[in-house]
């Protein structure tokens, strides 16, 4: 029987000797005809920890490995995509030097709002007021006993 060859992404290459690679395929809607893209991922026995995070791949089923492992990566698609670079200025790093800080204007204080008064404080007083404003409950009587069939003779 020959083996399957898929192509895919490798998602994560953690693990030692092997690598999950996310296959996606493009199939219609059996009701609204909409083409949607499913995915499965796949472990792959990597031997060499040769093929790394975001490379585009080719696996061929094979005899499993283990529990997980029945696929085997082939070769490489493509690399990995450039991952976006953020770069970060040393002068905004670095502290300010004297010279600078005189030269900054002060900042402007900000009027500070009246504290408010504590939750403990303001809520106490409100359930005082309810408590004395509505009337005690009557005490609520026992429900009564359901009478059953059996419970009159025991003969």
């Amino acid at each position: 029987m020959p083996k399957r060859v898929l192509s895919g992404t490798v998602v994560s290459d953690k693990a030692d000797k092997t690598v999950v690679v996310r296959v996606e395929r493009r199939v219609k809607h059996p009701l609204y005809g909409k083409i949607i893209r499913l995915s499965k991922k796949y472990h792959a026995h990597d031997e060499a920890n040769a093929y790394r995070l975001g490379e585009q791949v080719r696996i061929e089923e094979r005899a499993p490995i283990s529990k997980l492992k029945t696929w085997e990566v082939i070769d490489r698609i493509g690399a990995a995509k450039a991952a976006a670079v953020e770069i970060v200025e040393t002068e905004a790093l670095a502290p300010a030097s004297e010279s600078q800080a005189e030269d900054r204007p002060p900042k402007a204080d900000k009027p500070q709002a009246e504290k408010k008064p504590e939750k403990a404080e303001t809520a106490a007083e409100p359930v005082e007021e309810k408590a004395a404003a509505k009337p005690a409950k009557a005490p609520k009587k026992p429900a009564k006993k359901a009478k059953s069939k059996d419970s009159g003779s025991d003969a």
